[in-house]
C-alpha cells in the first residue's frame, strides 16, 4: 500500500473545519443575507478571502473570475455561488499538485530527502511521520540528524527512529551539520537503504548563516550522490499565514525547494494560505498535516482539498 492509499477524506474534512468556517460558512451567510450576488457581495467576498489569508494576488484572481462568470450567467443563491467559487478555485488557483510517492527507481543510491523549515513548524514530527510511512511500506530508511544545534530535535528523532524502525545517524551537539548529512548518506549507501531523510536546523529564516549552512549541506549530499537531494521539502506551519509565503520565497532562493509540507491546518482558520503559496511559488504541495496522529500527515490532493473545504454538510449547511 502506497502513501497515497492512506488518504483519509473524513480526517481532511475535520482538519479543515476552521478554514471552512472562515470561508465557506461566511460566504453562505453573506449571500443568504443579501439575497443576491452583486458588486457589494463580491467586495465582501474579497474581504472574507483576504481574512482567510488567501492573499491579495490569489483573491484578485478569484474575484475577477467570479465577476466575469456572474456577468455571463445569473447566480442568485448561496449554493450557486459556493459551487462557482469551488469551481474557480479548483481550476485556477490550485493547479499545483504532485505525487508524494517515491519514484520506483533512483539511478544511483538511495532516494534522498532534505527537510528544511523554521523551528516550530513541525519539521521533526514531519520527518518522523514520513519515516514511519515509508518503513510501513517495506522501505528501509536512514534519518540524518543534521540539526546539531538543538538537542531536543535529536532526542525527538531518536524516539521516532525507534518507533518506526528507521536508523538514526547523529553526532555530538554542535557538530558540523554537513558532516552529519555526509555520514547519513554514506551509511544509507552502505546499508543499501531505500530512503535517507536529512533533518536541518531551523533558526530564523532571515539569518544569512542558516541559508549558507543549508547550501553547504546540499552541496555535500550532491557530491556523495550526484543529482541529489532528490527532494527538498519545506515544512511550513499553516497558522503563520502569509509569513509562510515569505519563508517559501527565502528558503526557495537558498536551496531550491521542490515540495511543500503544510502542517497544523487543523488548528487554523488561515488555511487559505495554501492557495496563496501555490499561486505565488508554483511549487507542489506534497503533504498537509491535519492532526497529531501518525496518519494525519496526508498527501496533498487538490480535488480532495477543495471538496473537503466546500463540504456544506461539514460546514453545517
Amino acid at each position: 500500500m502506497g502513501v497515497l492509499d492512506r488518504f483519509n477524506i473524513n480526517k481532511l474534512k475535520e482538519g479543515l473545519s476552521k478554514t471552512r468556517d472562515a470561508i465557506v460558512a461566511r460566504v453562505t451567510k453573506l449571500v443568504t443575507a443579501r439575497g443576491t450576488i452583486d458588486e457589494v457581495s463580491l467586495e465582501q467576498l474579497e474581504e472574507i478571502l483576504i481574512g482567510a489569508d488567501v492573499g491579495t494576488g490569489a483573491t484578485s484572481e478569484i474575484i475577477a473570475a467570479l465577476r466575469k462568470r456572474v456577468g455571463e450567467q445569473r447566480y442568485s443563491t448561496p449554493a450557486e455561488l459556493i459551487g462557482l467559487l469551488k469551481e474557480v478555485l479548483q481550476r485556477e488557483i490550485v493547479p499545483v499538485a504532485a505525487s508524494a510517492e517515491i519514484p520506483a527507481a533512483v539511478t544511483s543510491g538511495p532516494y534522498v530527502i532534505m527537510v528544511v523549515g523554521v523551528n516550530g513548524a513541525g519539521k521533526t514530527t514531519t520527518i518522523g511521520k514520513l519515516a514511519h510511512q515509508y518503513v510501513s511500506e517495506g522501505k528501509s530508511v536512514v534519518i540524518g540528524a543534521a540539526d546539531t544545534f538543538r538537542a531536543a530535535a535529536n532526542e525527538q528523532l531518536e524516539i521516532w527512529a525507534q518507533r518506526s524502525g528507521a536508523k538514526l545517524i547523529r553526532q555530538q551537539q554542535g557538530s558540523d551539520p554537513a558532516a552529519v548529512a555526509f555520514d547519513a548518506v554514506h551509511s544509507a549507501i552502505a546499508q543499501k537503504a531505500d530512503v535517507v531523510i536529512i533533518d536541518t536546523a531551523g533558526r530564523l529564516h532571515t539569518k544569512v548563516n542558516l541559508m549558507e549552512e543549508l547550501r553547504k549541506i546540499r552541496r555535500v549530499i550532491e557530491k556523495v550522490i550526484p543529482g541529489s537531494p532528490h527532494e527538498v521539502l519545506l515544512v511550513i506551519d499553516a497558522s503563520t499565514g502569509q509569513n509562510g509565503l515569505q519563508q517559501a520565497k527565502q528558503f526557495g532562493a537558498a536551496v531550491g525547494i521542490t515540495g511543500l509540507v503544510l502542517t497544523k491546518l487543523d488548528g487554523t482558520s488561515k488555511g487559505g494560505v495554501v492557495l496563496a503559496i501555490v499561486r505565488e511559488m508554483n511549487i507542489p504541495i506534497r503533504f498537509i498535516g491535519v492532526g497529531e496522529g501518525l496518519g494525519d500527515l496526508q498527501p496533498f490532493d487538490k480535488t480532495a482539498f477543495v471538496d473537503a473545504l466546500f463540504d456544506l454538510n461539514e460546514a453545517g449547511q
